[in-house]
């Protein structure tokens, strides 16, 4: 494992006035609306099985056609949030209720009822639960082994930074095949988009996770969009190579409501393509940058391609 290195941040990025307009969506970010027997039946079982979707709580713009192939990424551990990040549409506050205890049982209901080869599982931040629901993510990635043996596993957890410090540890032991955790934007944002939040206690979380277990496919994300600048994205790739992690995404930050964080500009598919050339020659396994990628967006076609990435560079393939 190589040491991470921490890099002096010389210019911190500014976010964009709240004053100032939001740039008009250009032609290659629209999609269209959620429609088809594919999605209402995955609707279907993600009602009769009272489960929450980021897909739908985030307002993913990748919805209908997820959903319309029967994928969706179930998030656990209620509908609200305890930290207030201001890109995100979901809400925040003191959670209602306690952990639901049934939870783990009926998303491993639906994952066998829709068949999937992989699933990905995300959850709000909890920092009300004394392990940030740490073993409720276990909980749940034992359920699913035993009701859909076949189906890989990917988790989009929080950083556990209020959390006891056991929680990561039993979330690996769990062995999960993807530990997704995202960084969401550059350092100097963080004061201003992901507040509550520390850029190099999540950056060290993924290092910890290959120490812990180095055969667990690591995962970050960031968002481009918010405010950045080019050199700060390759700085945020190199710290992830240092951190050892395997998978990249990246994409554009549509803002969900005029009262969350303002769009600086449309990324264009060009320099999206310029990203995903410099990520893979930095050494990703697997790089998806696209103004629609999102953390689960073709998760499971991702998924497969990773494990193939990682056989070939051992020479297994």
């Amino acid at each position: 494992m190589r040491d991470l290195k921490i890099p002096e941040q010389r210019h911190p990025e500014k976010a964009r006035r709240p004053d100032n307009p939001q740039p008009k969506k250009p032609s290659w970010i629209r999609v269209k609306a959620p429609v088809g027997e594919g999605y209402k039946a995955t609707a279907k079982i993600m009602r009769d099985h009272k489960l929450t979707t980021v897909c739908e709580e985030a307002g993913c713009p990748n919805v209908g056609e997820c959903w319309s192939q029967g994928h969706a990424t179930m998030m656990i551990m209620g509908e609200v949030c305890t930290r207030a990040c201001t890109f995100c549409n979901i809400a925040t506050g003191k959670p209602p209720e306690p952990l639901d205890v049934f939870e783990p049982g009926r998303v491993a209901d639906a994952v066998q009822k829709l068949g999937l080869n992989h699933v990905v599982i995300t959850s709000v931040d909890r920092d009300d639960v004394e392990d940030g629901g740490a073993e409720h993510f276990a909980q749940t990635i034992r359920a699913i082994r035993h009701r859909a043996p076949d189906t890989t596993i990917e988790i989009l957890t929080p950083d556990f930074i209020k959390s006891t410090p056991d929680a990561l540890q039993i979330v690996v032991d769990a062995k999960p095949d993807v530990f997704n955790h995202n960084l969401e934007t550059v350092p100097g944002l963080y004061p201003e988009v992901r507040p509550g939040a520390r850029y190099f206690h999540s950056l060290r979380l993924l290092q910890q996770v290959k120490e812990m277990d180095p055969t667990i496919f690591t995962k970050s994300g960031i968002m481009v969009g918010l405010g950045e600048d080019k050199q700060a994205v390759h700085q945020v790739m190199d710290d992830m190579r240092a951190a050892d992690i395997d998978f990249l995404t990246i994409g554009q930050y549509l803002q969900p409501t005029p009262k969350h964080h303002k769009v600086d500009r449309f990324v264009t598919p060009e320099e999206f393509a310029g990203y995903e050339k410099a990520a893979w020659g930095k050494g990703f396994l697997m790089v998806s940058a696209t103004p629609l990628t999102r953390s689960s967006y073709h998760a499971g076609d991702d998924f497969a391609r990773l494990r193939e990435n990682r056989l070939a560079k051992l020479g297994q393939a």
